[in-house]
């Protein structure tokens, strides 16, 4: 294989990354016969928020017609507290736990937080990539995925075609994704009133269901002996429960902006409802060049859905040689987007519900940023090591409909999170 050829399999593995659920350079070249290793450790913390710890180990094995099989298996758990979407109020608030058996308390001027939230998943991945002809490959993928409220399956497929001597690859691929939703104490009635601990909730089943559509094409391009370029284009469709069922919005007085308390120190919140379609169309574009063994590394994506989301994500890394076996690579990332067309901070008691609507922060007016550095080295025996920390900023703007009490609370505060990644290949 040219090394040409190899730099434009480089890139297709961000590509197909998309609808198989692989991190770039997964998709590496084993030796015939031998058995390649990838592992990885995540540590997530979010300042008085989420903590996730995650462990992949990946094999991948080249077969003697060229083709490849490869496995995956992930194990994360999450715990701390999510905010639930109510604002926060100059009185003390006590919030009933989704399964309706117990509650929780918010001091007054704080951000409601659900501080029982905890989770483990397990995903297991298979892919098989085999040539069909001189210049096509394809890659066939299978995955499973279960956690305490959630189950999801999916395949997926994607085809590459080189030509103009290996320089030019197309690509093209397309996934199915098929989800449960099994939320503790069940799916929640849409706009339904939260009531008191040990009483009925208002609830429509006990599960419900999600169907993802992904396709994805795509060209790269090489441009000379020391760069290429890549271009994306990707289309995602989901349909059915589309909702979170553990986001709730306040009901506020109309005169004053105060959280309305329907007893004690129970405050009137509403389930939030969700379209249940949505459509997303992205725009990815990627230059990488090698500058005396350095490598620039660029990227560029633009998202716009039928929730009238938008966003722009620039992504800049430089990795710098340090010696033959090591180098250092710092990381720049910035994400802007604008908020959907249902996204509001709160009710108003007295006026007529809307169609749809979220208090979630993450379908708000929001810009992320994060700095991260990695190292990373060849041991002797040449396997490969790799060691990053980054730090992540989420600023969201707040509600312009704010007014009242409102206007001394902070809806939507900033989140502050630290990541430490530890890779091994072997």
């Amino acid at each position: 294989m040219n090394k040409k050829f190899k730099k434009i399999d480089l890139a297709l593995a961000t590509a197909a990354c998309t609808l198989v659920g692989l991190a770039p350079g997964d998709m590496a070249t084993a030796g015939e016969g031998d058995w390649d290793f990838k592992t990885a450790t995540l540590y997530y913390s979010e300042a008085d928020r989420i903590n996730l710890v995650e462990a992949v180990l990946q094999a991948k094995k080249k077969l003697a017609d060229d083709s490849s099989l490869s496995s995956k298996f992930t194990l994360d758990t999450l715990t701390g507290a999510s905010a639930n979407g109510a604002v926060p109020g100059s009185r003390v608030q006590t919030f009933t736990r989704p399964s309706g058996r117990g509650s929780y308390t918010i001091s007054a001027g704080d951000t409601p937080l659900d501080d029982t939230f905890q989770d483990t998943r397990v995903a297991i991945n298979g892919a098989w990539e085999k040539p069909i002809s001189r210049l096509t490959k394809a890659l066939m993928s299978a995955n499973l995925s279960k956690e305490f409220d959630f189950f999801s399956g999916a395949v997926s497929g994607l085809v590459t075609h080189d030509f103009n001597q290996r320089n030019t690859t197309l690509s093209a691929g397309l996934s199915y994704e098929g989800n449960i939703v099994e939320p503790e104490g069940g799916i929640p009635t849409s706009f339904g009133q939260m009531q008191p601990e040990g009483e009925a909730q208002p609830r429509d089943a006990g599960d419900d269901t999600q169907n993802v559509i992904d396709l994805l094409l795509g060209v790269t391009q090489v441009i000379d002996r020391n760069s290429l370029f890549q271009v994306n284009y990707g289309f995602s469709q989901a349909s059915g429960y589309l909702s979170d069922p553990y986001k709730v919005l306040s009901v506020v007085d109309a005169t004053s902006g105060e959280p309305i308390f329907l007893s004690g120190s129970l405050p009137d919140v509403r389930y939030e409802k969700r379209p249940d379609s949505r459509a997303k169309h992205s725009i990815f574009g990627q230059y990488k060049r090698n500058l005396d063994g350095d490598v620039l590394d660029v990227s560029y994506r633009y998202m716009l859905d039928d929730w009238d989301i938008s966003s722009h994500t620039l992504d800049l890394r430089y990795r710098w040689a340090m010696s033959a076996a090591g180098y250092l690579q710092p990381h720049l990332r910035y994400y802007q987007q604008n908020r959907a067309e249902f996204h509001q901070g709160f009710l108003v008691d007295g006026e007529p519900l809307p169609e749809f609507a979220s208090a979630d922060y993450r379908l708000g007016d929001l810009t992320t940023y994060t700095v991260g550095l990695e190292y990373g080295r060849q041991t002797a025996s040449e396997h490969d090591w790799r060691l990053s920390f980054e730090y992540y900023l989420q600023a969201g703007e707040e509600p312009e409909a704010k007014f009242g009490a409102l206007n001394d609370q902070e809806l939507c505060p900033d989140v502050k999170a630290v990541m430490v990644r530890f890779n091994y290949d072997f």
